[in-house]
C-alpha cells in the first residue's frame, strides 16, 4: 500500500519535495514496523571494500563518459558508459560467486516471480499513468533507441544497486539502514552523469521505492524490464538532451549481451565447484545464515544454488 501511494505522489508533488517527503515516510514506517527492519549480523569488511570499490569505479567511468569525452568524442563516451554498465553487473556477479553465494542474493533467479512480477505491473502501470500516457512521442529514431538504453541502463542498476550493494549493505547494517544508504548511493551516483543536486534529491526518492519493492521479492522481475527502464526513459525523453543514432541500438544489445554472458559464466563457474567456506544465504531481512552441521564436499551438503 505504501508503495503504490509513493508513486501516485508523483502526480502532485514537486519533484524536489517528493524526494523529501518518500523517504522521510518510509523511515517512519520502518520505525513502527518493529525490531526486524532494523536487525543486523554484523558487519563484513570484505563486503563493504567490494561495494565501495566497484561503486567509485562504476561512477568514475561515468564521469569521464559524460564530462570529458562527451558527445564530441562518441566512441570514449559510449566504450566508458559501456564498461561501467557490464562492470556494474559482471563484479556483482563473479564476486558473490567467489563467496560461495547463490546469484538469488542479487535477485536473480525466478522463483519469487509471480508476486515479483505483479507488483512490478502495478507499480509501473501507475508511473505509465502519470508520466508517458498520452506523451507525444516524436519520429521513433528519436525513442527507440533511447528505449533499448533504459533497457540497458535498468538491468544495471537492478543488479548493482538493488542485488549488490542493498543486500550487502542490508547485511552489515540491518534491512532499513541498507535501503537508505543505497538509495542514497543511488541518488549519488548521477553526478557521473553530470546531474544537479535538485534531480538527484528526487532520484534519492524514486531510489527508496525501487529499494523498498527489491526488498519484498528479493526479485529482479519487480524493477526490469517495466519499473525501472519506464521511469530512466520518460525522464531522458521529457529532457531532450539525449540524441541517439539507430546504430546506437547495436551498442546496447551488445552491452546487454555482455551482462548476459557474465552472469552466465557466473553460474558455470558456481556449478563447477565452490569449495572452502559454508554457504550463506541472505533473507528479506540481511541476515545471514550459513548451513550448519554438514562440512562442504559432505554427500549430504546441499549443492550450491548460484543459477537464477
Amino acid at each position: 500500500m505504501w508503495l503504490v501511494a509513493a508513486v501516485l505522489l508523483l502526480a502532485v508533488l514537486d519533484l524536489t519535495f517528493y524526494g523529501l517527503v518518500v523517504p522521510v515516510s518510509a523511515l517512519l514506517l520502518a520505525a513502527v514496523s518493529g525490531p526486524s527492519a532494523w536487525r543486523r549480523q554484523g558487519v563484513d569488511k570484505l563486503d563493504l571494500a567490494v561495494v565501495a570499490a566497484l561503486y567509485i569505479a562504476v561512477v568514475v567511468l561515468f564521469r569521464v563518459a559524460f564530462t570529458v569525452f562527451t558527445v564530441t568524442n562518441v566512441l570514449g563516451l559510449f566504450l566508458c558508459f559501456g564498461a561501467g554498465l557490464v562492470l556494474g553487473v559482471a563484479g556483482p556477479v563473479f564476486y558473490t560467486v567467489s563467496r560461495g553465494r547463490p546469484l538469488s542474493d542479487l535477485g536473480l533467479w525466478l522463483g519469487n516471480w509471480k508476486p515479483a512480477v505483479a507488483l512490478g505491473l502495478i507499480l509501473a502501470s501507475l508511473q505509465f499513468a502519470i508520466t508517458l500516457f498520452g506523451y507525444p512521442l516524436p519520429e521513433p529514431v528519436g525513442w527507440v533507441p533511447l528505449l533499448v538504453m533504459s533497457l540497458t541502463v535498468g538491468a544495471f542498476e537492478t543488479v548493482f544497486f538493488r542485488g549488490f550493494i542493498q543486500t550487502r549493505l542490508s547485511a552489515s547494517f540491518g534491512r532499513a539502514p541498507g535501503i537508505a544508504i543505497a538509495a542514497a548511493l543511488y541518488a549519488a551516483y548521477h553526478v557521473g552523469y553530470g546531474m544537479s543536486g535538485e534531480g538527484m534529491v528526487f532520484l534519492f526518492g524514486l531510489g527508496v521505492i525501487y529499494a523498498v519493492a527489491f526488498a519484498l521479492t528479493r526479485s529482479f522481475l519487480v524493477l526490469w524490464p517495466l519499473l525501472t527502464p519506464l521511469g530512466s526513459f520518460f525522464n531522458n525523453l521529457n529532457a531532450g538532451d539525449i540524441e541517439l543514432p539507430w546504430a546506437a541500438i547495436l551498442g546496447f544489445a551488445d552491452v546487454l549481451g555482455l551482462m548476459a554472458a557474465s552472469v552466465w559464466l557466473g553460474t558455470g563457474g558456481c556449478s563447477a565447484g565452490n569449495s572452502g567456506a559454508p554457504q550463506q544465504h541472505v533473507d528479506v531481512d540481511g541476515a545471514r545464515h550459513p548451513e550448519r552441521g554438514v562440512p562442504p564436499g559432505h554427500p549430504s551438503a546441499p549443492r550450491p544454488s548460484c543459477c537464477p
